[in-house]
């Protein structure tokens, strides 16, 4: 039944007609966010127990690149069927991820296990979206796209510390056998519902022909062109280059099919939408990951202190999202980008101020929370934009793309800046005890590598920047002709804005983009 048919525009997303699939896909977003933030905290010793120091990197590289396949397969697997299959499957290979690598004996099962829970993640998140495109009628979305942000509070700031308890209590096994026994409510609430309103194809058309193959097989392309960026980006020597090549190689014309036409070049629509979602994740986890270690070997601050300066961040992107959920917000949401993109342009290019010895420690913090609430209007208003921009029978397909964007912007930019970074130094940071020199912190002569770090934000500054200009582009060609304050509607007009048909678009991710990743072997996964 189309969402209309259940919802008039007084109903809330809490009303009677939608509360328990709201509380049912919200409490999964709440499990997906815990996982983030626990697992990242639970990790160094997991590895270290294992014997599989040398693997870190790779823990986390493995989830990002079967969710690749995993969110390409799910945009199909929604388009035909609809999301209820995707996301039962979805959530079982996630639980079923987390408990192989909590039950691992060494650290190439632990790795697998990691792998065995991206390709659910990946499916989970793509189903989640299309969920939303099918069960909510336009003016809930935003919303829902603000309870996904804010599931992300809590976990964003308890997350570690109850982490960081079991593992020290009870051990590192415990914190990834736990989660899978919590899968199970939020399945159970929003399974019917689910099947009730968003099973089977979109209108309730015949189910399309069999699925496409090839898409399969470049989704899987993808997933090996970013390991092998990702790990050439790790050493710096000259043969480093043909790791690279390669995956170069198998991403290029992978993503011309992936990826909605006229992506690269900003086209207008949805090009630009997808687009701007990869530059605003990927500019910003940049910056992010790179603050705890800057704080710690520059500043000296202790590891627990370095990572409150970000605890604001989950509330204040939650904000951002409320802000653009506001009925009175909607008319403006192309505005509203481009002010939470030039926010977060500011944040990052304030960041490496705290190099400077004078200037206080909590002016980062302070940064850190305005790109926050810039990437809280930025994100949930890209999602909101991407569906309305979906034909119903292309959600699926176009979320996966959004989601892809995402997801391949973050390994990219953090294989570029961690090359940057390790070039000028920053692999010979060290972190040491606190009664050492260097501000009272861990360091010594070593710790002094300030260029690089600048030079890390500076890439992700340029980015975000750029991003400012794509967000002038989200607007489709004939709206924008139409649009008297649109002063370049006539340059773009030619443009392909549908940018769907035939196309792989990209799907987006429970309203904030993780941050886990290990950058040139040297900084640790920011939660």
């Amino acid at each position: 039944m189309p969402p209309n048919d259940v919802s008039s525009p007084r109903e809330s997303v809490l009303g009677a007609a939608h509360r328990p699939l709201t509380l049912g896909i919200v409490s999964v977003v709440l499990l997906i966010a815990f996982e983030a933030t626990a697992v990242g905290t639970a990790m160094p010793l997991a590895a270290d127990e294992l014997d599989g120091i040398s693997l870190y990197p790779y823990a986390f590289s493995a989830f990002f690149t079967t969710s690749v396949v995993g969110m390409v397969a799910s945009g199909q697997w929604c388009d035909r069927r609809g999301p209820l299959p995707p996301l039962a499957c979805g959530i079982m290979l996630f639980a079923g991820g987390l408990v192989l690598s909590g039950t691992a004996v060494g650290m190439w099962v632990f790795v697998l296990g990691r792998a065995v829970q991206g390709v659910g993640g990946g499916l989970v998140i793509v189903a989640l979206y299309v969920t939303v495109s099918r069960a909510y009628p336009e003016h809930l979305r935003p919303p829902v796209m603000a309870a996904f942000a804010a599931s992300w509070v809590v976990p964003s700031v308890v997350g570690p510390l109850l982490s960081g308890t079991v593992t020290e209590h009870l051990g590192w096994r415990w914190v990834f056998l736990g989660i899978p026994a919590l899968v199970a409510v939020p399945l159970l609430v929003m399974l019917p519902p689910l099947r009730k309103r968003a099973s089977g194809p979109p209108g309730g058309a015949a189910p399309p022909g069999p699925p496409d193959r090839r898409r399969i097989r470049l989704a899987v392309a993808v997933a090996l062109g970013a390991g092998l960026l990702q790990y050439a980006s790790q050493d710096l020597r000259w043969t480093a280059l043909l790791p690279a090549a390669a995956g170069l190689a198998l991403l290029a014309p992978s993503l011309r099919v992936l990826l909605p036409h006229g992506t690269v070049r900003a086209a207008r629509g949805l090009p630009a939408v997808v687009l701007l979602r990869g530059m605003a994740a990927g500019s910003y986890v940049v910056a992010e990951s790179f603050v705890p270690l800057m704080l710690v070997t520059q500043r000296g601050l202790s590891v627990t202190m370095a990572g409150l300066t970000l605890a604001a961040g989950g509330a204040l992107w939650a904000l951002g999202s409320f802000t653009q959920s506001r009925p009175a917000m909607e008319r403006h949401r192309e505005r509203l980008v481009r002010c939470g993109m030039a926010l977060v342009t500011l944040s990052i290019g304030c960041a490496p101020l705290v190099l400077v010895p004078s200037v206080p420690v909590w002016t980062l913090a302070v940064a850190m929370g305005v790109g926050c609430f810039g990437m809280g209007l930025t994100i949930s208003s890209l999602s909101v934009l991407l569906l309305r921009l979906s034909a119903p029978e292309e959600a699926g397909r176009n979320s996966a793309a959004l989601q892809l964007s995402d997801g391949l912007s973050n390994v990219l930019l953090l294989a570029l800046t961690g090359a940057a970074f390790a070039a000028l130094g920053g692999g010979s940071v060290t972190v040491g005890p606190a009664d050492e020199p260097h501000g009272g912190g861990a360091g010594g002569a070593l710790a002094d590598r300030p260029a690089a770090f600048a030079a890390v934000y500076a890439v992700a500054a340029t980015v975000a920047l750029a991003g400012v200009w794509v967000a002038g582009r989200l607007r489709p060609a004939d709206e924008s002709a139409g649009a008297s304050a649109d002063t370049g509607a006539g340059a773009g007009a030619e443009e392909n804005t549908a940018g769907s048909a035939g196309q792989d678009p990209a799907p987006p991710v429970p309203e904030k983009p993780a941050t886990a990743g290990e950058v040139s072997g040297t900084a640790a996964p920011a939660d």
